[in-house]
């Protein structure tokens, strides 16, 4: 699928608890663009006819992980689904979640967070790739204020969990190494800077990068 030439797309990546999500946000608004996080589960769920669970079931888990995760609910144990007549795998919900990523960046400028949204739309040259992360006691300190966790060890295990299990999702649908920087245009970490300097410089990078005013 071709892209307008006046779209552009900010992929990010980020670890657990980097304050990604709020980073994301910011850049989408400063850019004045649209913003897809969870929203892409329903879109896709729109799009394919299939229940939203599945998507959530899925969402940046990688293969192995959902089909135990479908096995252990449904007392079935295979990678392929049935519900109706509509085939449900972690492939058929990736490829649904794809064609709605593509159908996005076609539609308007947006930041997408990630879902391998990097490598879906790596023909596009107005795809620009950002990875966020931080140092483990920032992301322990920021999910924790946001109750997520308890105590400091509940959030390092939560953490390295989510981060293990959305490497996996990247890795096997990908070409490239999650959290990687080579895999990235811009690596950034988010504990150096507050959240408004972090989404400054991603914003500036992108301006430069595209040639916007």
């Amino acid at each position: 699928m071709k892209h307008s030439r006046e779209n552009f797309v900010i992929a990010i990546g980020r670890q657990f608890g980097s304050g990604g999500r709020e980073i994301g946000r910011l850049v989408a608004q400063r850019l004045n663009i649209a913003y897809y996080d969870k929203e892409l589960l329903t879109e896709a769920a729109k799009s394919s006819g299939m229940n939203c669970d599945f998507f959530e079931a899925a969402d940046e888990r990688s293969p192995k992980f959902f089909a135990s995760l479908m096995a252990f609910s449904t007392g079935y144990h295979c990678g392929s689904f049935l519900v109706g007549s509509t085939p449900i795998s972690n492939d058929n919900i990736y490829h649904q979640q794809s064609e709605v990523i593509q159908a996005l960046a076609e539609r308007s400028s947006c930041v997408i967070m990630g879902r391998t949204a990097d490598y879906i739309l790596r023909n596009s040259p107005n795809t620009i790739s950002i990875f966020i992360h931080a140092s483990i006691e920032q992301r322990i300190a920021r999910i924790m204020t946001r109750n997520d966790c308890k105590t400091a060890a509940e959030a390092r295990s939560l953490a390295e969990k989510k981060n293990k299990m959305r490497a996996e999702y990247y890795n096997f649908y990908t070409e490239k190494r999650w959290g990687e920087a080579e895999s990235y245009d811009l690596s950034i970490d988010s504990s150096k800077l507050t959240t408004e300097a972090t989404a400054n410089i991603i914003v500036q990078y992108v301006k430069t990068r595209l040639g916007l005013e």
